[in-house]
């Protein structure tokens, strides 16, 4: 049995955990503990002493957890058994990650859902190598970055979808606009996977999303933007415009088929929709016409009303009332959250703000049968 005189470990670039060959070692061996690696001393699969960087020389004062195992005699260069594990400490910042498959993720502001791909890297370091020792390693003689990587791939993965979605919907981000937002992300992200991280010692340093994408010609993707242009048209024209425009649009088609079989039908339901279209038009226009000459020079611009609510007890705004719109929708705010705008002596139930009364008043009872 040949004694060990120095106890040290040169790891790879991609080693995180290696075991001295030896356990053959002696009172007086030097061990050399490089910068950024822990040693420790193991016997029968308990970790026992444990030593930062540096050189050291053994002795039963230096490893007394173990001495009190094997009962060295003082002084004198006794020989005796144990496993020596070095463990490497130093941050890598160069794991890659990516989606194998597409995240469905609902878009917050349209409710489309729509296949996202992503990816980029993260970084870490062994914050606690002696949890780490304990949780993953086991009786293997060494651990590679490349096995912890395999590892976190498919739990970054597994929670992605619902971060993602989570950091959308809180601050209603539209996929279309989701690239520049990509640093607050990143940053949501590394928190939100920080505590799988430190369940095995270890550090998040970084979480980079570098990319989020979609395929153009996707129909989903197709349906979002469409979501969208919708939205601004309504806008731009206003509610009760864009509903008169649609039931012209829908009398243009009922005009233009010519089935024999279903004449009838389509003239009643031109009828009806020509009725309501023609109220609508003629309240709207007796809403705008004025009797009187028209002005010389242009009204001034109506400014736009902010809006504030009271979200989980803490006051949200200013905000417009698109937004206001789609924290109802997406069910952030209902009838209750307290809402005000100026003009309001006080706070009141938004169900109860003129602006949004309409969205909130309940439906008449079914018409009574004779």
């Amino acid at each position: 049995m040949a004694l060990i005189d120095v106890v040290k470990c040169s790891m790879g670039n991609r080693e995180l955990v290696a075991k001295f060959p030896s356990e053959d070692l002696r009172l007086g061996t030097q061990l050399v503990v490089y910068p950024g690696q822990t040693a420790f001393f193991i016997k029968g699969g308990e970790i026992y002493d444990e030593f930062s960087e540096g050189t050291y020389t053994l002795s039963s004062g230096n490893i007394p957890l173990l001495n009190k195992i094997i009962n060295l005699p003082f002084g004198g260069n006794s020989p005796f058994q144990a496993e020596v594990w070095f463990v490497n400490r130093i941050a890598i910042l160069d794991s890659k990650w990516g989606t194998a498959t597409p995240l469905q993720i609902e878009d917050p502001k349209y409710g489309v859902i729509v296949p996202v791909r992503s990816y980029g890297q993260y970084g870490f370091r062994i914050e606690d190598p002696r949890t780490f020792l304990r949780s993953l390693i086991g009786n293997m003689t060494s651990f590679t970055i490349d096995r912890l990587n395999n590892y976190f791939k498919g739990k970054i993965m597994s929670q992605l979808t619902n971060i993602i979605s989570n950091k959308l919907t809180r601050d209603n981000i539209s996929v279309l606009n989701i690239n520049s937002h990509l640093a607050d992300i990143s940053e949501f992200c590394r928190e939100s996977i920080a505590e799988s991280f430190r369940r095995y010692g270890l550090v998040a340093q970084e979480f980079d999303v570098i990319s989020i994408s979609v395929k153009e010609d996707d129909p989903s993707f197709v349906k979002l933007k469409e979501a969208k242009d919708l939205a601004a048209r309504i806008k731009i024209t206003g509610r009760d415009i864009y509903q008169m425009d649609r039931s012209f649009d829908v009398l243009d088609t009922a005009a233009g088929n010519e089935n024999t079989a279903g004449n009838l039908m389509n003239a009643g339901l031109g009828l009806g929709i020509g009725m309501n279209a023609a109220t609508q038009m003629g309240t709207n226009l007796g809403n705008t016409m004025n009797v009187n000459p028209a002005p010389t020079t242009p009204p001034p611009l109506q400014q736009s009303v902010q809006y504030y609510l009271a979200i989980n007890n803490q006051q949200v705004g200013p905000l417009d009332i698109n937004t206001v719109m789609g924290y109802i929708n997406n069910g952030t705010i209902n009838a209750t959250t307290l809402a005000w705008r100026q003009g309001m002596q006080s706070w009141a139930p938004i169900k109860d703000v003129p602006d949004f009364a309409h969205i909130f008043s309940p439906r008449p009872p079914a018409l009574p049968t004779f």
